[in-house]
């Protein structure tokens, strides 16, 4: 579970709640292996001591998403969190709009993930279904790929039906063949992003995918019925896509 919206809410008042730690032991009791935090240059929701917090206390692995800065990778080395996920930041944008291009900062990214490496923690990369950019992500040496969802999620409420219209079934296809492309390169496929309890089924049902990153929808439900629940439910859904 990524739980930046709970600092989100937080950061709109400058006070104490809700607490993004509060938020990561309730994710965990409701089955989450993994807590995601995103530490954005501009830390316009998650600090740096939320992730100190988090990091001492929780009970599955942590994965923190960063830019690939000099400030990021020193912070990252210092707290030591189980995975690092390079994404690309824009000062305007409401969330990430897109994958980090790896192709295109071959060098630069190369340089960011020997050092995530280095540090002992494992480097993934965060990219748009695209396999020029698996194929740059596999020769900077990181480790795994998290699938950008997004495209596919917005495709999912255009008429056509209940499986979706053409260009989602396009999407979905696109997602599928990066993942085995992942995959044939000896990286972990990983995805996520506009994941929802709607559209969560067929990214869940792909062969070989380890994990989906699901944030804003559970912290939404969450309003509703609270983060534990909304957790299990998102669980649920997930094993019983994938088992199918």
């Amino acid at each position: 579970m990524n739980i930046d919206h709970v600092a989100t809410v937080r950061q709109a008042r400058r006070t104490i709640e809700p607490d993004p730690v509060w938020a990561a032991v309730e994710a965990q009791l409701g089955g989450a292996d993994l807590i995601t935090m995103h530490l954005r240059e501009d830390r316009r929701h998650v600090q740096d001591h939320d992730v100190e917090r988090v990091k001492s206390m929780c009970q599955v692995r942590l994965n923190l998403e960063m830019a690939a800065t000099d400030e990021m990778v020193q912070i990252a080395s210092r707290i030591q969190p189980h995975m690092v996920t390079l994404v690309p930041e824009g000062r305007l944008e409401i969330t990430t709009e897109g994958g980090l291009d790896v192709a295109g900062q071959l060098a630069m990214t190369r340089d960011v993930a020997s050092r995530i490496k280095d540090a002992g923690i494992t480097a993934s990369a965060f990219i748009d279904a695209d396999e020029q950019q698996v194929n740059a992500a596999a020769e900077a040496g990181f480790s795994v790929c998290e699938i950008h969802t997004g495209p596919y999620a917005s495709k999912r409420f255009e008429t056509g039906g209940p499986l979706g219209s053409a260009n989602f079934q396009k999407e979905l296809h696109r997602v599928t063949e990066c993942g085995k492309h992942v995959l044939g390169a000896g990286m972990r496929f990983n995805a996520g992003h506009a994941l929802n309890y709607v559209n969560v089924g067929p990214i869940a049902a792909l062969p070989g995918v380890s994990e989906l990153h699901i944030g804003h929808s559970i912290v939404s439900r969450a309003v509703f019925v609270g983060i534990r629940l909304a957790v299990d439910q998102m669980k649920n859904l997930m094993v019983r896509f994938a088992g199918q």
